[in-house]
């Protein structure tokens, strides 16, 4: 369905108080800009603004709902013969040889970090965030595998797998905050996932293996 001119002009909105409450917090801290200073720097009201963003954490982390379900469509979309654990180790290892931005390959990506350990409140948040994305995997692996509410093997192959995803983040953060070169992250990076592949147990990497046709 085509989006109508409502939707559209909501998207863009929504879309430019971000991209200015952005530039804001990277330019003078977090904590130092209020929602009502983001509401006159986008030239609408502070209702307006939490309309779009309940919480001011919500302005810095706009794309949030789309990495907690992250993991999850990676599961949902594994091959034939592949694995959960296996699926989301492929997935992430593409986003690392493309030197994606989306997982903080980028130039900028640092100031990015420094603003987030500069502030308790999206420390906070990030935690929260790590949670959310682990909870829905575990729902995930659950419809996926059929296990019932008792098992706990869902829970424990999820925290495994999100293990995996917030120490790829963690290390690229690092690297990048300390000036590196996202092509030399890129390399040590792939050879972070490898280990961290020999960590794993068989257990994990053999769970939820989709049926072959």
């Amino acid at each position: 369905m085509a989006e109508g001119l409502r939707e559209r002009k909501k998207r863009e909105t929504r879309q430019r108080i971000s991209d200015i409450a952005t530039g804001l917090f990277l330019e003078h801290g977090f904590v130092t800009v209020t929602v009502a200073e983001v509401a006159e720097a986008a030239d609408v009201s502070v209702n307006t603004v939490y309309n779009y963003f309940p919480a001011k954490e919500d302005l810095f982390f706009d794309r949030s709902s789309g990495v907690v379900e992250q993991l999850s469509r990676y599961v949902r979309a594994r091959d034939a013969g592949e694995s959960a654990a296996r699926a989301v180790l492929r997935e992430l290892r593409a986003e690392v040889e493309a030197v994606s931005p989306r997982i903080g390959l980028m130039e900028g990506y640092d100031r990015f970090m420094r603003c987030i350990h500069e502030a308790p409140p999206l420390r906070s948040w990030l935690w929260s965030l790590q949670q959310r994305i682990a909870d829905h995997l575990t729902q995930t692996l659950r419809e996926e595998t059929g296990a019932g509410p008792a098992d706990p093997l869902p829970g424990l192959i999820s925290g495994q797998i999100a293990w995996i995803h917030q120490t790829l983040f963690a290390a690229v953060g690092r690297e990048m905050v300390a000036g590196r070169n996202p092509d030399e992250v890129s390399r040590e990076v792939l050879v972070l996932l490898d280990d961290i592949e020999d960590l794993l147990s068989e257990k994990v990497l053999n769970y939820a293996v989709r049926e072959r046709p």
